[in-house]
């Protein structure tokens, strides 16, 4: 999903407002996080995910979150865990052919918890689309809508070429945690509102490591980082930066009563 530079700032300054209001909430080293996940699938069985698949998909938000997939020194344990709370599964041919037609009754229907449950939405997307987020902001205007939507064929295992390795569910999940694409106004200021993490003119496709699409400014394209669009294979690490980003979205927005 592609955020406006209008729409970003808007977040950055309700994330900042909120921080104000909430100045002793405490930002925690570690927060373990229930997942509901709502497995939407057609008669003939299509996007049916198995359970081992589901757990499959957890582990490797666990992993990508504790920086399991970093290399060397260049990313971070974010202190983000992740617990499977729930499934839910449903069979609808409307809804698995059509899920953003009826996405506004599926989510009213089928969503748990409070802000702070990540509802993962598993079905067929059009168009390509791999998935897609709400973000921390959005809760108290739109609680029912709160989630993460991703393509049935992302989870480990499936059928998407170059995506099949879970990751699609890692970068929603950072959305859904506050963070921006890293390729976010481009080579302007502020970028992704993230220091460490190098600006970069637009998003990646495949691996292209050493990328310098913004030679004036410091550091190569973050093409490994989880917040660009690199292949599943090409993506290993957040940096501290968005590790502190997603604590501050998390104090502010998801951890106590919902906050505009």
């Amino acid at each position: 999903m592609e955020i406006t530079p209008e729409k970003a700032a808007e977040y950055e300054e309700r994330l900042r407002d909120a921080l104000a209001a909430e100045h002793d909430r405490e930002i925690v080293e570690q927060t373990t996080v229930p997942v509901a996940v709502h497995v939407i699938s057609a008669e003939d069985g299509r996007g049916d995910v198995t359970d081992q698949r589901i757990q499959e998909q957890v582990d490797v938000l666990n992993k990508a979150y504790e920086g399991g997939y970093a290399l060397g020194s260049e990313g971070t344990d974010t202190g983000f865990r992740f617990e499977l709370s729930d499934v839910t599964r449903t069979v609808n041919d409307a809804w698995f052919s059509d899920f953003d037609r009826h996405r506004d009754t599926i989510r009213s229907e089928l969503r748990q918890g409070g802000p702070e449950t990540l509802n993962v939405y598993t079905t067929q997307l059009g168009s390509g689309l791999l998935g897609y987020s709400t973000f921390p902001q959005d809760y108290a205007e739109a609680p029912d809508a709160d989630g993460v939507v991703i393509a049935h064929d992302t989870l480990p295992g499936g059928t998407r070429d170059r995506f099949n390795e879970g990751h699609t569910g890692t970068h929603e999940v950072g959305h859904w945690l506050g963070l921006f694409h890293t390729f976010q106004n481009g080579c302007q200021s502020p970028g992704d509102y993230v220091d460490d993490t190098p600006y970069e003119r637009e998003a990646a496709a495949g691996c292209p490591e050493g990328r310098d699409s913004c030679p004036e400014l410091p550091g190569l394209d973050p093409v490994t980082n989880f917040m660009n669009y690199s292949d599943d294979a090409c993506m290993t690490h957040f940096t501290q930066g968005q590790t502190e980003r997603m604590a501050e979205h998390w104090a502010a927005f998801r951890s106590g009563p919902a906050r505009v």
